[in-house]
């Protein structure tokens, strides 16, 4: 049986925004996740006293982290993939000093870690940035937060030089033209200039914590982090398949940013037809040319995009309004589910780009629920990533170069979209309900001992 390669990194992925809790603790200031109580989707909700969202506690990671780093170890974590919450570094986004107790907090969670063997991949913003960036100055459409992110970034770097050699900017940069607040800091009402100027704000942050992160710790890596939003014309018609291209340009367009170091033609073009002008100044174009070491990004399905109104008028009604592909199932959350699709990204991605591949976010979401005997029997989700895990098995033998996995949620987690705790990902079993309601305990689940087998076979016992 074909194995993965001896260097490739075996783990998962948190965000600190749905796993740690302690929202107020060791003088952390508030996010946009923490004025977002139904999540990336939801109103947002301004805090009073008194007041609680599940986010708050999360599955209370910050306080349980030893625990948690100790389960993962044993199922051969060679990598975890977290975030650190920017406001606990810089509460309100605009201070001269870091704050103390924040960054401890990551220290602490590094040496454990490390004392595990388990390589850290960092992400600076993972859908949260401090709102006080957001009240006071605009959020990214404003040109000053490219400042105060290159303080925070350069903070952490320095800081953590001798911890952390695996970096990520900002996680899935495209959800800003589908979710502003969440990643830009803006309204949901703006403007798609508006949305793009905050996007080139961004864009140039980014780049200027590659050119920093080589600068302080010379042996990292730096990369970026995609949403992997493939589609598929949904039939052969000439039209279909330049919308297709066209819709997968709306995500690739960052990739080129942040891997081509200049704005590619096709965008150019799609400013002019649309009568968007960006502020992009000298300095803006020199700073893109510090191009990311390596692409990472997240998958966990692909839709079909087609020129017919109709077809399009119908799935509005969808959640994602994407048309369906009549050759895939879904996942109860209505997420089809195509594993040959992940072999076509990565390869899609090689070729565009030749730069190393980290696939640092896939997953199941389901409702899973113990059993008599207390354990989860996810035998679909077991199904699901073994699928996964072919495929990027097969796109290895095309000769892409793929650095790891990691996993969404291998402890379940408070959902992104919805801030649910019922749509559970992980291998590990927390006891705990979308009111807040349980112990918190850990629990393997039947798939916990599934990946433990596949991490120490190096892929070898998965089924093709």
């Amino acid at each position: 049986m074909k194995t993965f390669p001896d260097d490739f990194l075996w783990g998962g992925a948190v965000a600190a925004n749905q796993v740690e809790g302690a929202y107020l603790e060791d003088g952390k200031g508030l996010s946009t996740s923490d004025v977002q109580p139904q999540g990336v989707f939801g109103p947002v909700v301004e805090r009073a006293a008194g007041d609680s969202g599940i986010k708050d506690v999360a599955i209370d990671f910050y306080h349980r982290y030893p625990e948690d780093i100790q389960l993962f170890a044993e199922m051969g974590f060679s990598c975890l993939r977290v975030s650190i919450a920017w406001t606990r570094i810089f509460p309100n986004g605009d201070e001269q000093q870091p704050n103390e107790a924040g960054l401890a907090f990551y220290d602490r969670l590094f040496d454990e870690l490390a004392a595990h063997n388990i390589t850290p991949l960092v992400t600076l913003s993972h859908y949260e940035m401090p709102w006080g960036l957001v009240k006071q100055y605009g959020g990214w459409g404003n040109r000053q937060v490219i400042g105060f992110f290159d303080r925070y970034a350069r903070t952490v770097f320095a800081r953590y030089k001798e911890k952390v050699k695996l970096w990520l900017t900002f996680n899935e940069i495209n959800m800003s033209l589908h979710a502003p607040l969440t990643g830009v800091g803006l309204p949901e009402t703006s403007s798609k200039g508006e949305v793009y100027q905050a996007i080139h704000h961004q864009l140039v942050a980014s780049a200027l914590a590659v050119k920093a992160c080589h600068e302080i710790i010379p042996e990292s890596k730096i990369g970026n982090m995609l949403l992997g939003g493939l589609v598929y014309p949904l039939t052969c018609k000439p039209d279909d398949v330049l919308e297709a291209l066209q819709e997968n340009r709306a995500w690739q367009f960052f990739g080129d940013v942040q891997c081509r170091g200049a704005y590619p033609g096709y965008m150019l073009r799609f400013f002019r037809d649309n009568g968007i002008a960006l502020e992009i100044t000298d300095a803006d174009r020199e700073a893109l040319k510090s191009t990311v070491d390596f692409i990472s990004f997240s998958y966990y399905m692909t839709g079909c995009v087609t020129t017919d109104e109709e077809l399009n008028q119908q799935a509005r009604g969808n959640i994602l309004s994407m048309v369906p592909n009549p050759h895939l199932a879904s996942s109860e959350w209505g997420w089809q589910i195509d594993p040959v699709g992940l072999r076509t990204l990565l390869n899609v991605l090689w070729d565009r780009y030749q730069k190393p591949l980290f696939i640092v976010e896939n997953g199941l979401g389901a409702k899973d629920k113990p059993d008599a005997s207390g354990v989860v029997q996810d035998d679909y989700r077991i199904s699901y990533l073994n699928d996964h895990l072919v495929q990027v098995r097969e796109a290895i033998e095309d000769g892409v170069e793929v650095m790891g996995y990691t996993s969404w949620g291998p402890i379940d987690l408070v959902s992104a979209s919805k801030a649910e705790l019922s749509k559970r990902y992980g291998f590990i079993y927390v006891d705990r309900d979308d009111s807040g309601n349980g112990t918190l305990a850990r629990s393997r689940k039947k798939s916990f001992h599934w990946y433990k087998e596949v991490i120490a076979t190096k892929g070898a016992s998965l089924k093709a």
